[in-house]
């Protein structure tokens, strides 16, 4: 039986819910009159019908944002992967042995103060047109801020625990582990759903650059062309991507944490 707690929260969520679809028609019905009456030119800022139209163009007929998602959805995937592994190792290594970060920290804090979208020129000579490129991209900006959240997060852990589980004999490996990792695990993730959005950013901006498939391509085509509804349409086929990406993230968070 559900409390009246319960039952004021969710009644609650239901009426911003409906407030939120409300405004968003009353948004897309305001956009629509601007752009019919062409008080704005439809060129700069397109057309809620003709974007929906393109959508299902795309999506149910000839299903070109899925082929050209799969590979965005890859590279950013791969860069996402290879991005955090490489940034929870270098964070826990920093932690257990800090001589390691003070010989790092130079060198990284100048590639992390870097503008990672100019370094994507020199990843497509180095790796080329295909995905390789964007995997680059997506990883340097993946790495440095899950390296960032992981060192924050096992830095962060409570002294009274550690001075606790010395006092009851633990050993070093067990503190690492059964304490400091735990302790850091939401932060971790904190640093992870950033970097899952940063990796398809990155993703995004170098097939934008330069490349023969992807999102950001397809932007670039549209946009070539002037086809203003095509390049709404993907904005928001990628803004749906970004934020299905986030409640995975936040599921996966849940699942793990749920003997909290």
């Amino acid at each position: 039986m559900t409390s009246p707690a319960q039952t004021a929260r969710r009644r609650e969520t239901l009426v911003i819910f409906a407030l939120q679809i409300i405004a968003l028609v009353a948004l897309f019905l305001v956009w629509e009159l601007v752009s019919e009456r062409k008080w704005i030119d439809p060129l700069f800022i397109g057309r809620p019908s003709k974007i929906f139209e393109y959508l299902y163009t795309a999506t149910f007929v000839d299903q070109s944002l899925f082929k050209e998602a799969g590979w965005t959805l890859w590279a950013t995937a791969a860069a996402f992967v290879l991005g955090s592994i490489g940034g929870i190792v270098f964070g826990l290594l920093f932690v257990v042995y800090p001589p390691v970060e003070r010989f790092f920290d130079p060198m990284f804090s100048a590639l992390n103060a870097l503008p990672r979208i100019a370094l994507a020129p020199l990843f497509i000579l180095w790796f080329g047109l295909g995905s390789s490129s964007k995997i680059a991209l997506g990883f340097s900006l993946t790495f440095f801020i899950v390296l960032n959240s992981t060192v924050a997060g096992a830095r962060s852990v409570d002294s009274d625990w550690l001075i606790l589980s010395r006092m009851l004999g633990a050993s070093r490996a067990k503190i690492f582990f059964k304490v400091t990792l735990v302790s850091a695990v939401p932060t971790i993730f904190a640093g992870l759903r950033l970097g899952m959005i940063y990796a398809l950013l990155g993703v995004i901006g170098g097939e934008i650059i330069a490349s023969q498939h992807g999102l950001g391509q397809l932007l670039t085509y549209l946009a070539g062309t002037f086809d203003t509804n095509g390049v709404f349409g993907v904005l928001f086929f990628l803004a749906l991507l970004g934020v299905m990406l986030i409640k995975l993230m936040s599921m996966l968070e849940n699942y793990l944490l749920r003997w909290k």
